[in-house]
């Protein structure tokens, strides 16, 4: 089975651009693939993603499941489970691991839950 040749046909929107501009093009189809990507990077995630922030940040690998569990009972998981443990730290100005551990213990959900109301971040 030959294929059909049909480069030229293909090309002819692009023929006449230069260098640079065949560069600024590509980037910019480039940015049109992957951004639909981002979009859903920012927007969703899930606990595994979440456990794994919070093993990033330090916190024990035993305190990662509650944490998340505890974010999805409260309805943060929108805000992440890393941003909720940071919340909560600055709130009561404690570490990120004592804020870990409260939070794993079921502790200071309410504080960091009315934190993101309105609006706050």
């Amino acid at each position: 089975m030959k294929r059909a040749d049909d480069f030229e046909v293909r090309r002819q929107h692009i023929a006449n651009l230069t260098d640079e501009e065949l560069y600024a093009k590509f980037w910019e189809l480039t940015d049109k693939v992957v951004d639909p990507l981002l979009e859903l990077g920012r927007k969703n995630t899930t606990p595994s993603v979440e456990r794994s922030v919070l093993l990033r940040m330090g916190v024990s690998s035993l305190d990662c499941m509650p944490i998340v569990n505890h974010c999805m009972d409260h309805g943060l998981m929108g805000k992440g489970a890393g941003h909720c443990v940071y919340k909560l730290s600055q709130i009561e100005g404690i570490s990120i691991r004592e804020a870990s551990i409260k939070l794993a213990a079921g502790e200071g959900w309410d504080k960091v839950a009315e934190s993101f109301k309105g609006g706050k971040k």
